[in-house]
């Protein structure tokens, strides 16, 4: 994201128009197939429009026409109870603007984003959400559109993003467990990953700012049995771990169920902390410890964003973009 706050510019009808060498008027005349032009000039118009990836906007002729505007809110997994938070607050807010929002679960798969993406270029105005390929195949699949993705970092100036940065949250927490006491501290991180998560990276930091090695790791998936897994696995391996930290609160459930099963009591034997915030946390028992994000910050900044984008107004900033975590204490830990 350039630092001056300027971000992605759509090519507009007046770029067509200069590119074909004719006025707003031929070119909407030609694009909506109307008379009045002859067929040299239309396919001149049409040509130029391919070229620069011009797509006429439903949104600004619906400032017109005063249409329904649509963004397409793209979820990786609508079973896991944060991202469905996300999109609750993202529908609010497009709500409160009389926006139709089409939201699409691509079930954390590739094949599944880029079919979404396909289908969606011609169908919204905007798409905002979670999305992995990379940024130049994003570009190509949206065609024009403004993209404002979630918890990602981009370096592509067309787009926008909402960053979350945990890392203080994270030092808070690991600080907190050393002061409790607790010097083998592990961590049950994302297995859908090839690399090590950007959160285990913050907790290998809070470590060795305690003057701590970093724990030992058990790869979870992101489910309450997956957590289950990973924690069973992490204490057959290292039975003298009195803490962990988790990827996310989903995962930490699963822990607190697997600790309860293995005879651990938490926290006396097994302080757990999770991260995210879920309202799900409150509900178990013991109530989950956790580095909570400001989760309906996240829907509602990218809702925001792309309305700016859409309307040419003055952009969010980059340091206004970013949504940050703070411990919050509960019984786990």
């Amino acid at each position: 994201m350039a630092s001056s706050g300027t971000g992605p510019r759509r090519v507009t009808i007046d770029d067509v128009a200069r590119t074909a060498g004719v006025s707003r008027q031929t070119v909407s005349r030609a694009l909506n197939d109307k008379g009045e032009i002859g067929d040299a000039t239309k396919q001149r118009v049409l040509d130029a429009a391919t070229a620069l990836g011009y797509r006429p906007s439903r949104f600004a002729r619906g400032l017109v026409r005063q249409d329904t505007n649509s963004v397409g809110l793209v979820i990786p997994d609508l079973l896991n109870p944060f991202f469905t938070e996300v999109a609750a607050a993202a529908l609010d807010a497009a709500r409160a603007r009389g926006w139709h929002v089409v939201v699409y679960d691509t079930g954390d798969r590739m094949e599944e984003e880029r079919g979404t993406l396909e289908v969606i270029a011609s169908q919204v105005d905007a798409v905002v959400g979670y999305l992995s390929h990379p940024e130049e195949e994003i570009a190509k699949l949206t065609r024009g559109l403004p993209v404002v993705l979630i918890d990602r970092e981009h370096r592509a100036e067309r787009f926008s993003a909402i960053r979350i940065d945990g890392e203080e949250g994270v030092h808070a927490a690991i600080r907190y467990l050393v002061e409790s006491g607790h010097r083998r501290i592990g961590m049950l991180d994302h297995a859908g990953r090839s690399e090590p998560s950007i959160r285990h990276e913050w907790f290998a930091g809070a470590m060795a700012a305690c003057g701590l090695d970093a724990g030992p790791v058990s790869r979870a998936d992101q489910s309450v049995q997956g957590g289950e897994n990973a924690l069973e696995e992490l204490l057959a391996a290292h039975p003298d771990v009195t803490a962990v930290f988790t990827f996310n609160d989903i995962i930490a459930i699963g822990a607190l169920r697997a600790a309860r099963r293995l005879g651990r009591q938490v926290p006396k034997d097994l302080a757990v902390i999770g991260f995210d915030g879920l309202r799900l946390g409150e509900l178990v028992e013991p109530p989950l410890t956790t580095v909570a994000l400001d989760t309906p910050s996240l829907g509602a900044l990218a809702v925001e964003q792309a309305a700016r984008l859409l309307t040419g107004s003055g952009l969010l900033s980059p340091h206004e973009l970013v949504v940050t975590a703070e411990l919050r204490r509960r019984a786990s830990a």
